[in-house]
């Protein structure tokens, strides 16, 4: 596991990640459910985030599906794409930025500020370069907020293309649910106090030492939900806490893997948008030429595999 597997849920944004332990609303017809999970192979990672609604029952399609909603959406879906197909080598990062916000304007959403993309490499899920999703105010950096370096994008690299939407102000605050999802701060040496607190960071240093974990991996929960208090005051652990949105508002989130190849960069995770989120609105000229070309491209790849696949079974 590279990222614990979250289920965020209506205006919760991301980062959710129930214990066994913890009473949580079962999920009901309408409710806006965001997946989100990582997982790796030896180190090297992989991210995926999906968003859809819970039908009245297994197997139908969801009724009655806000226009709003849709209008979110296919914002953030669109937004990844172009995103994704944004990020190839010699372009710079806030090209991106730029372009997201392109979209999300159009069709009268935020995007999350507080959400950016990262670079990946072996062990590491969020490298030292980065893509925001919207450059912060002068307000958010007085209080703190840091504008993204810029950057240029570079061959062999890969990103976690990660976008999040709303119809409320973009501006995530913290809510009443418990953060469960850590991640080592391997720079950060500390001598423990509390046995409960040595035991839970010996534990991450022998199985998580780089990548984000829940604490539901724990066998002794109450155990380790003593030690982390002090782990995470003095910087051993870096918390991600759940994100909210405002009260009633629809949120959106999706997010791919893309590698930088020499044939161009190809997105390797993600699924499709679902049927059932429609919008009306259009996106501007431009970005709807690159969608085009995009579902174009992708209809060609489909193709030549369906061919190839029809090929290797006559052959056999």
């Amino acid at each position: 596991v590279a990222f614990p597997v979250c289920v965020s849920v209506n205006d919760v944004i991301c980062n959710h990640s129930p214990l066994a332990s913890e009473e949580v609303d079962p999920l009901k017809a309408g409710d806006i459910v965001k997946l989100d999970l990582g997982c790796h192979i030896d180190g090297y990672i992989s991210v995926a985030a999906h968003t859809l609604v819970v039908p009245e029952s297994k197997g139908d399609q969801p009724k009655d599906v806000d226009p709003k909603l849709g209008d979110c959406a296919v914002a953030a879906y669109n937004a990844m794409l172009v995103a994704a197909a944004s990020i190839k080598a010699g372009n710079k990062n806030d090209a991106v930025t730029e372009i997201v916000n392109k979209v999300a304007d159009s069709y009268g959403v935020n995007t999350i500020s507080s959400v950016r993309m990262h670079q990946m490499k072996r062990f590491v899920i969020d490298g030292v370069k980065e893509v925001a999703l919207k450059d912060p105010t002068p307000e958010e950096l007085e209080a703190g907020e840091e504008k993204v370096s810029e950057c240029t994008f570079e061959q062999a690299e890969v990103y976690a293309v990660d976008v999040a939407m709303s119809t409320g102000d973009g501006k995530p605050r913290p809510g009443v649910l418990r953060t469960t999802v850590f991640k080592r701060n391997v720079e950060t040496q500390y001598r423990l106090k509390m046995k409960n607190s040595r035991y839970v960071l010996s534990e991450v240093d022998k199985k998580y030492p780089t990548l984000p974990f829940t604490l539901a991996v724990f066998e002794e929960e109450r155990t380790a939900k003593m030690g982390i208090t002090e782990c995470v005051t003095h910087g051993l652990l870096t918390p991600y806490p759940v994100l909210h949105e405002a009260k009633d508002s629809l949120v959106a989130h999706f997010k791919c893997t893309v590698l930088l190849l020499p044939s161009g960069t190809t997105r390797v995770t993600g699924l499709e948008l679902p049927e059932y989120f429609k919008t009306e609105k259009k996106p501007d000229e431009d970005v709807e030429k690159m969608l085009a070309e995009i579902a174009a491209a992708a209809a060609k790849k489909a193709k030549k595999k369906a061919a190839k696949k029809k090929k290797k079974k006559s052959s056999s």
